[in-house]
């Protein structure tokens, strides 16, 4: 059962980054939402309480919602050994 029917589900792209103190958090299509954590799932639990803050705060100073349908998430892989410089 939906509590609120008027709501629609966003899905933002997370980035995680392994540092010397954890892993940092940053949503690719919203950069101002960015957090910190001693842990992997530390990381998305914070990650995921500041994209609920920063929603609040948006819609609060009524600025719009940034669309989560802009990026294109891709791996590349190359062979380093095949690596040369290019002129």
């Amino acid at each position: 059962m939906n509590l609120f029917p008027d709501t629609k589900k966003i899905a933002y792209t997370a980035k995680y980054t392994k540092t010397d103190s954890g892993y940092t958090g940053e949503l690719i299509e919203w950069p101002e939402v960015i957090t910190e954590g001693k842990n992997l799932e530390e990381c998305r639990l914070m990650l995921k309480d500041a994209l609920n803050e920063m929603m609040l705060a948006y819609r609060e100073l009524d600025r719009p919602i940034p669309v989560a349908d802009s990026v294109i998430v891709e791996e590349l892989s190359a062979e380093e050994g095949h690596v040369c410089q290019t002129t």
